[in-house]
């Protein structure tokens, strides 16, 4: 598989096996374009952008905002602000927006799926500011309850949605969710962490107002991420971290703020993760995103009909907009254990809550084990993945 001789770390042991590296819903590998341009910025071209005039700075803000173009281009977007990671970007909407637009007795809606960064900021504002938060619940077939959501629109003011769950791979029905969202004159919040490395998203035509996502789920570099913001919205939030670079003018009197992205990005940015950024994303555009999806997804249905024949529980669909996501328990051995004798034998798997507890509360359990795979992954790892469950389970279970 081609694919897999631009990873170099996919060429190491682990204990003594060849690595399978199954927890790219965690985090995903590097390829060896990204790694060089990282290190040729540090070589070559370090030092802090914009204000500065001199070669190595010019080299650097070129850097950095040809991968702020580069997002633009890859998601059809407009207003690009660089963050963290996705973490921040929801973070960023929470102080930047919320803040200037929501006062006591407003309502923001969540739901059971979302990751603990697009929950903890909400209660955080809600403690606040006396806002109500709404939970839509999932059900049984791990989907949202649409009925419930639509009856908790009324008053709403945002949306906070998770694009794909990290635990179950479902991707949830956004389309329907944003157009019903704007029918209330409602705002939506994307995290699109765990849907950006299998889905082209253009934001535009999604409809979202706003979308957070991370460079290291797509093959970039962690430390890095972005979030996507509707023009007409972006005027209406406000810079929550002040310093260098965020303002126009600073006297003893006050400040005044930049009117771009650069309002939001106080500080020295993440320079070389942004050059690293562009190269992932150079190196993905030369993939078939759609036919490598749908190969996953069959690998992941593959390994989720296997696992249930072995009397495992399986919590997820595996559809085909869904991503290449397996969690599952086995009836006898605790999950951990299971994922350090996985590591034994050098697969490295995903065991815990996920950080999303009030998910995997709903399915009345208390972690799962995940295997997750992506582009470099193989059939025939998914094939030796469940030769070893077999062999532990037969010793072990």
């Amino acid at each position: 598989m081609a694919i897999r001789d631009d990873f170099p770390i996919l060429k190491r042991e682990v204990n003594g096996f060849p690595l399978i590296y199954l927890d790219n819903a965690a985090t995903t590998q590097k390829p060896q374009i990204v790694l060089d341009a990282m290190n040729e910025y540090y070589t070559s071209s370090n030092a802090n952008v914009h204000r500065a005039v001199h070669t190595l700075a010019g080299e650097a803000t070129e850097g950095y905002e040809t991968c702020r173009q580069q997002l633009k281009n890859w998601f059809n977007a407009e207003r690009v602000v660089m963050t963290s990671g996705t973490t921040e970007a929801i973070n960023l909407v929470a102080h930047s927006w919320g803040r200037a637009n929501l006062s006591a007795g407003d309502v923001i809606v969540l739901t059971e799926m979302e990751h603990h960064s697009d929950i903890v900021p909400w209660q955080m504002l809600a403690e606040e500011r006396k806002i109500e938060l709404r939970y839509i619940p999932v059900l049984e077939d791990f989907t949202l309850d649409m009925d419930i959501y639509a009856a908790s629109l009324e008053g709403a003011k945002l949306v906070c949605v998770v694009h794909t769950s990290n635990v179950l791979g479902v991707r949830n029905p956004l389309e329907d969710i944003i157009q019903m969202a704007h029918a209330n004159d409602t705002l939506v919040l994307v995290d699109a962490a765990q849907g950006v490395p299998h889905e082209r998203i253009d934001f535009q035509e999604c409809g979202a107002d706003f979308m957070a996502f991370s460079a290291h789920k797509m093959c970039g570099p962690t430390g890095i991420g972005a979030l996507l913001i509707d023009s007409e919205v972006f005027e209406t939030m406000q810079p929550f971290m002040g310093g260098g670079d965020m303002i126009e003018t600073v006297t003893v009197d006050g400040s005044t703020y930049q009117t771009d992205e650069h309002k939001f990005e106080a500080g020295t940015p993440r320079i070389a993760e942004a050059v690293g950024w562009s190269a992932a994303l150079d190196w993905m555009s030369k993939l078939d995103l759609k036919k490598e999806h749908q190969r996953l997804i069959k690998i992941a249905r593959w390994v989720a009909e296997q696992l249930r024949t072995m009397g495992m529980s399986v919590y997820g669909r595996h559809e085909e907009l869904d991503s290449a996501v397996v969690s599952f328990l086995h009836p006898t051995i605790h999950s951990e254990d299971l994922a350090h004798l996985f590591d034994s034998r050098g697969f490295a798997v995903r065991t815990g809550h996920h950080c999303a507890q009030p998910l995997l509360n709903r399915l009345g359990i208390a972690s799962t084990v995940r295997a997750s795979f992506y582009l470099y992954n193989t059939i025939e790892e998914a094939q030796l993945f469940i030769e070893q469950l077999k062999e532990i389970t037969e010793r072990f279970g």
